[in-house]
């Protein structure tokens, strides 16, 4: 067995495959409409579904916006360049919601930052080249 995906319900598709295509580097793996039913699909990720665990965003034609509650905590995602991603994410517009740096307590250097419906994306760095 494995991990699918995850999936997320977007108040704007474009405006959520922009940003994780264009801000944190994933591809646009495949995207439907369902006309019947008023949602339409779209998987995100770094590589193909076959061997990759992927992003679904969902978006349900007729909401804009949903309340994230309070079970879902956030996606994570590595990089080997954890300080250098956070300038560019900024300089971009994106919400840094925490600085890079140590976790309390550790080693591990890590940033949260938001996507455009409010979701939490935790950036850790690679163990390998941390410096």
């Amino acid at each position: 067995m494995r991990l699918l995906h995850t999936m997320i319900r977007v108040g704007n598709l474009q405006a959520s495959i922009d940003f994780y295509t264009q801000q944190l580097g994933m591809r646009l793996l495949r995207q439907r409409d369902n006309e019947q039913y008023g949602y339409s699909l779209a998987f995100v990720g770094y590589g193909d579904e076959v061997d990759h665990t992927v992003l679904e965003l969902t978006y349900n034609w007729d909401t804009s916006s949903y309340e994230l509650g309070t079970g879902f905590g956030h996606l994570a995602i590595e990089t080997h360049e954890l300080y250098a991603l956070v300038e560019r994410l900024r300089q971009a517009g994106v919400n840094i919601s925490r600085e890079p740096g140590p976790v309390k307590g550790g080693s591990t250097e890590i940033a949260f930052i938001t996507d455009p419906d409010g979701y939490k994306i935790e950036l850790i760095q690679a163990k390998s080249s941390a410096a």
